[in-house]
């Protein structure tokens, strides 16, 4: 099993005290012959539409020498786990959790931004310390 990321555990008690369930920690999907892991498989009821929505996060802490280069893996993955359950039908949102700090610090950036946007990547942002989602990003 991959080692965990440092704010793995911020991140997911932050989903739990916003009040989603944890279905999988760590959720494993396999698409024909190549498996894949993500850090964590989350529902909840959303009462409005009186359905269910899962979500796919994979946590990113971004403390390595090269933000770029972990930028690189980040959108592979990401791209990875869309094109995976898309290809199986299925309906869960993948996220990339990073911690506000991050947020502010590194995915300001014009060229960051831009590939967020071109990749159509959804940000979860979470206060690590406060374990508190701050903002989800569409």
């Amino acid at each position: 099993m991959p080692a965990r990321d440092v704010i793995h555990d911020s991140v997911k008690h932050a989903l739990i005290k916003d009040g989603w369930l944890i279905l999988a920690d760590p959720y494993y999907f396999r698409y024909a012959d190549k498996a894949l892991i993500a850090d964590l498989q989350a529902t909840r009821l959303v009462l409005a539409h009186r359905a269910t929505e899962t979500i796919v996060v994979e946590v990113k802490s971004f403390l390595g020498a090269s933000f770029m280069k972990e930028l690189q893996t980040a959108l592979g993955q990401y791209q990875m786990y869309v094109a995976f359950l898309e290809a199986l039908g299925r309906q869960e949102t993948v996220y990339l959790a990073i911690s506000d700090v991050t947020f502010q610090h590194d995915f300001q950036s014009p060229a960051v931004q831009m590939l967020l946007r071109r990749y159509g990547v959804k940000v979860l942002v979470v206060d690590a310390a406060q374990e508190e989602i701050v903002q989800w990003i569409q």
